[in-house]
């Protein structure tokens, strides 16, 4: 896990990335009003989104799916397992990742932790993008949780130009 984590670092953004970037969050900007009403609080979500996501290799649309299905975009959710913020990152996950002083309600910080953890569990099942939800979920073996996700991310958050749904880089 360490090893995702580190092998996650800042690489130069292209003018067509930015300009694909700008494209993507023109496109769900207006889907994710139902959710988090203030626009500019929107923008910003799904700036740091996106940006996450392109860390880990994985796709933005895939990230914000996870999140609604996870916590419908409530920073301060806390599951009765205990699992915490947007992407529901279990507390145990700040002794593999991070520092104590990290606060998983905070936006950003759950952001990395969950776009980090996913993507691991995406090179441990060598791309199985069912697999590797159902071990974000703790349901290996189930497919319950990965169907919802892929029912969300169907349903609102895909794009036509997001075709890199489970690669990672």
């Amino acid at each position: 896990m360490r090893g995702t984590l580190d092998s996650v670092r800042e690489a130069p953004i292209s003018p067509a990335e930015i300009w694909a970037a700008r494209q993507w969050l023109n496109a769900m900007e207006p889907r994710l009003a139902r959710y988090v009403p203030e626009m500019d609080r929107r923008r910003e979500l799904l700036g740091r989104i996106h940006h996450e996501a392109r860390l880990a290799g994985l796709s933005p649309s895939l990230v914000l799916a996870v999140i609604q299905v996870e916590s419908a975009f409530k920073a301060e959710a806390v599951s009765s397992a205990g699992a915490v913020g947007l992407m529901q990152i279990m507390p145990f996950w700040i002794r593999e990742l991070g520092l104590p002083a990290d606060d998983l309600k905070d936006p950003r910080r759950n952001l990395r932790y969950g776009c980090t953890i996913l993507a691991h569990y995406l090179a441990v099942e060598r791309g199985d993008l069912t697999r590797a939800l159902a071990r974000y979920n703790g349901s290996l073996g189930k497919t319950w949780y990965p169907e919802r996700v892929m029912r969300a991310l169907a349903g609102r958050w895909s794009s036509r130009d997001d075709v890199r749904t489970t690669a990672l880089r």
